[in-house]
C-alpha cells in the first residue's frame, strides 16, 4: 500500500515503535505523535490518510482529539485504548471514529484493520487519492509517468532523485532533516549519509534551479535539513 501516510498518536514510545515496524513492513509510511496536540500539529503540516489515536494522553486525549479533528477532515480514525468498557467504545465511535481497538493488540489485527479502513475510505469515503500531478509554481512531477518537469521541460532525473523530489514535493513545506530523507529515500537505517544526500540534493537543483545558489524551490533549513517551498 504504498503512498499511504498513517499517523500514530500514542504516549508510549514503544507502542508507537511498534506500530510502526508493522506498517513499514506494509509499505505504508508512518508518522508519531505522543499527544493530541502534537497529532494535530502535524496533520495542519501533512497530508495524512488514516490515524491510531489512543485514548489516555496528557495534553489532549483521543476523544477530544477526534472531536477536533472530525471538525476538519474524514479521514479514518482507529481509537486504540487499554480501556475495554462498552461505554468507552461508544464515545469514541460517537464523536466520529471508525474503528475501535483494545489493548493489549494483535499487531496482524491492527494492521489488517488499517488496511481495510484505508480500502473503504478509497473507495467509498471523500478521499480524493493521493495527486498524481503536483505543480509548485512551475515546477511539476507526474507520478504516474514518474516524470519532473520545470516550466514544461522535462528534467532527466535518476531513480534516487526523483524519489527525493517526489518525497519533498508530496510534502510541499515540510521540513525533513537529511537522517529522514535518507532513511525513506533508500530504505535502509541512516549512518554517516549527509555527504551522500548533499550531493544528490547538489545535483537536482543543478537540474530544476534557474540559479543552484540561489534556489527557488529546494531550499536548506540550516541546522534542520531540506524542504521543497510550496
Amino acid at each position: 500500500m504504498d503512498n499511504y501516510y498513517v499517523l500514530v498518536v500514542d504516549d508510549e514510545k514503544e507502542i508507537r515503535d511498534a506500530i510502526e515496524i508493522y506498517l513499514k513492513n506494509e509499505g505504508i509510511t508512518v508518522l508519531k505523535a505522543k499527544d493530541g496536540i502534537e497529532a494535530l500539529e502535524i496533520l495542519n503540516e501533512n497530508q495524512v490518510h488514516l490515524i491510531i489515536l489512543d485514548v489516555m494522553m496528557p495534553k489532549l486525549d483521543g476523544i477530544s482529539a477526534t472531536y477536533k479533528i472530525r471538525e476538519k477532515k474524514n479521514i479514518p480514525i482507529i481509537i486504540l485504548s487499554a480501556k475495554t468498557e462498552d461505554t468507552d467504545k461508544i464515545l469514541g465511535l460517537q464523536v466520529g471514529a471508525d474503528d475501535y481497538v483494545t489493548k493489549p493488540f494483535n499487531p496482524m489485527e491492527l494492521v489488517a484493520r488499517v488496511k481495510s479502513q484505508l480500502r473503504r475510505y478509497v473507495t467509498f469515503g471523500t478521499f480524493e487519492g493521493v495527486k498524481k500531478v503536483i505543480d509548485l509554481n512551475g515546477l511539476m512531477l507526474d507520478k504516474e509517468a514518474k516524470e519532473v518537469s520545470v516550466n514544461g521541460e522535462p528534467v532527466k532525473m535518476t531513480p534516487i532523485e526523483y524519489k527525493i523530489v517526489e518525497l519533498l514535493m508530496t510534502n510541499a513545506g515540510r521540513v525533513f532533516s537529511i537522517n529522514e530523507i535518507y532513511e525513506r529515500v533508500w530504505n535502509e537505517p541512516y549512518y554517516n549519509a549527509e555527504n551522500t544526500v548533499a550531493v544528490h540534493i547538489r545535483k537536482i537543483r543543478e537540474k530544476i534551479e534557474i540559479d543552484p545558489k540561489n534556489p527557488r524551490y529546494l531550499k536548506v533549513v540550516w541546522g534542520i535539513g531540506y524542504k521543497m517551498e510550496k
